[in-house]
């Protein structure tokens, strides 16, 4: 149904096999997932996540594969990509198909799949061991140069949209600017048009100033829904202790991702993922820290077609422009130890084997998510 190319559908992670050795111990292989024993009730959130398959034509349906995953996965709210980035020509007309796609599919399996709009769905979704869907957007360019589209958009389902993507548009600079120009004008309108929609604002692919003047600017708590900590990994795409801390001070949530820039070379491990978790809740504290896998919710098969469509992606990314520093050939976008839909299960039980409780782990796999999001959706 998602086009890969269209959505920059990231590779999916999980299937574990290491667990925590205690609080401050190291991580080493076990057998078997670890599990957590609240996982089946608890309030899981993926802030960005995708439900795909790379072999799959535009427009083309969930196959049965896809919906028995998500079914299975303990999601039960997923914030999904609608639209493309960095292109303003067919932006709002592609981001309309995509939402429409998604009706179909919400419509399709109401078994499985229901929409998201306000706090109460959240709730429902849980409830009912359903995968609620929130429309997000990963840049602001489907809303163009006119702010009556934030309307438009809010009316068929959007409720998160991030600034920007890695390059400068209409509202500020994304994190491969160079300039760092932070926010326009423009921006500040739409900040404020945003607000006023009760719509989430998006600080992830951000550049520096573009976080720090939105938080600024910005009446309701933000997300940065899919980062890692330039703390432990300097990286463009990784935010520093001073935006971290800021997110939370505003009261928002700071989402880490299962990405190539968790460590400086080499594929990422669960073990990487826990140290930016970590330094996460150290720098924001319990209550604003969260998940956004920026991957597929399916396991990755690292086939020789998957690795040579992968180079091919990032060659693609490279010549439009857009591909970040860490982005590889030869590091491919999942964790090797959480290749698994129930990734999130099998990450929580290696927080719980490391010291963390129950009520901290809650919040990190979505309760601190779902706060936030009632708050801003009503």
């Amino acid at each position: 149904m998602l086009d890969r190319r269209s959505f920059l559908i990231r590779g999916a992670l999980a299937g574990a096999a290491a667990f925590a050795a205690g609080a401050a111990g190291p991580l080493r292989a076990a057998m078997s997932p670890p599990r957590w024993a609240p996982y089946d009730e608890a309030m899981v959130i993926d802030g960005c996540g995708f439900i795909g398959d790379a072999d799959a034509g535009p427009g083309e349906a969930l196959s049965q594969r896809l919906i028995d995953e998500a079914r299975g996965s303990g999601l039960r709210v997923i914030q999904t990509t609608v639209g493309p980035v960095a292109q303003y020509e067919g932006a709002y007309e592609e981001a309309v198909r995509s939402i429409g796609l998604w009706e179909n599919e919400i419509d399709r399996h109401p078994d499985v799949f229901a929409r998201v709009r306000t706090g109460a769905d959240l709730e429902r979704a849980r409830r009912e061991k359903k995968l609620g869907v929130v429309y997000q957007f990963q840049d602001s360019a489907p809303i163009g140069e006119k702010l009556e589209r934030v309307d438009d958009f809010h009316r068929i389902g959007l409720r998160t949209v991030q600034l920007t993507y890695n390059v400068r548009n209409l509202v500020g600079d994304g994190c491969m600017e160079a300039g760092n120009a932070g926010i326009s004008r423009f921006g500040h309108n739409l900040i404020e048009r945003l607000n006023e929609r009760r719509i989430l604002i998006d600080l992830a692919h951000s550049g520096r100033r573009t976080a720090t003047e939105a938080i600024a600017a910005s009446k309701a708590p933000v997300l940065i829904s899919h980062t890692g900590c330039a703390a432990l990994v300097e990286r463009p795409r990784n935010k520093t202790d001073a935006e971290l801390r800021a997110v939370a001070d505003g009261g928002g949530v700071v989402g880490i991702y299962l990405m190539p820039f968790l460590r400086e070379s080499g594929q990422p491990m669960a073990a990487d993922l826990i140290r930016h978790i970590e330094h996460a809740v150290k720098i924001c504290g319990e209550d604003h820290v969260g998940i956004g896998t920026d991957n597929m919710l399916s396991p990755v098969e690292l086939s020789e077609k998957y690795k040579a469509r992968h180079r091919e992606d990032i060659r693609d990314r490279r010549r439009l422009g857009i591909s970040a520093p860490g982005e590889s050939e030869t590091v491919y976008l999942y964790i090797p130890d959480l290749n698994t839909p129930r990734r999130f299960e099998t990450l929580a039980g290696l927080l719980s084997a490391r010291g963390h409780s129950d009520a901290r782990i809650g919040k990190i796999l979505g309760g601190n998510f779902a706060r936030v999001m009632g708050q801003v959706w009503g």
